[in-house]
């Protein structure tokens, strides 16, 4: 069940976050950028392909389960520390991306602790949007200094979408406790 092929794309996504962060590391690498963001891009397929290949196929497994949202948040988490690291995020949104931060770490504790009282989570759609836009907040702040003499608005549309993420990882967020409050009593 380990080496099926969704399970492979996961794990590819994983080992792959050392790499982004490197290429991350220094913003006066132009080039180092362009190739997080290509390696960013892939991430996100293989997210994508590694459910519906799972799904498709019939090979959805309970390593598949736990690895997906783990592989997710560590890359998130990554790129977003290496954007503040970088000063690529600055100012008032830090405020936005430790709002995400703070929910990643939050929502996992509430489903480890579900997991021991047999109650699942499932991923609202709400949650599923608020992912999407966390993504393309994150891609695009990554492109922002190889792009950001050319009239593509990256660090605009990474800002904007950055507080579209924040707010709706606030109400998902809530929506999730308030969820899992109800199975603590």
């Amino acid at each position: 069940m380990f080496a099926t092929l969704p399970n492979i794309l996961t794990l590819s996504r994983i080992l792959a976050v050392p790499l982004l962060v490197l290429l991350l590391w220094d913003p006066a690498w132009w080039w180092g950028e362009v190739m997080a963001f290509a390696l960013y891009c892939l991430m996100g397929l293989t997210d994508y392909f590694d459910g519906y290949v799972a799904r498709a196929q019939g090979t959805v497994s309970k390593l598949g389960i736990f690895l997906d949202p783990v592989a997710d948040k560590i890359m998130v988490v990554a790129v977003i520390v290496m954007l503040i690291a970088t000063r690529v995020i600055t100012g008032w949104p830090v405020v936005a991306a430790l709002v995400i931060l703070l929910r990643e770490i939050m929502v996992s504790g509430l489903r480890e602790y579900l997991a021991t009282v047999r109650v699942s989570m499932p991923v609202s759609q709400l949650a599923k949007w608020k992912t999407a836009f966390q993504m393309i907040a994150l891609g695009a702040l990554i492109l922002h200094t190889p792009v950001k003499h050319t009239i593509l608005p990256a660090f605009m549309v990474g800002i904007i979408c950055l507080w579209i993420a924040a707010l709706l990882t606030l109400i998902t967020g809530y929506d999730y406790l308030r969820t899992g409050l109800r199975h603590m009593e």
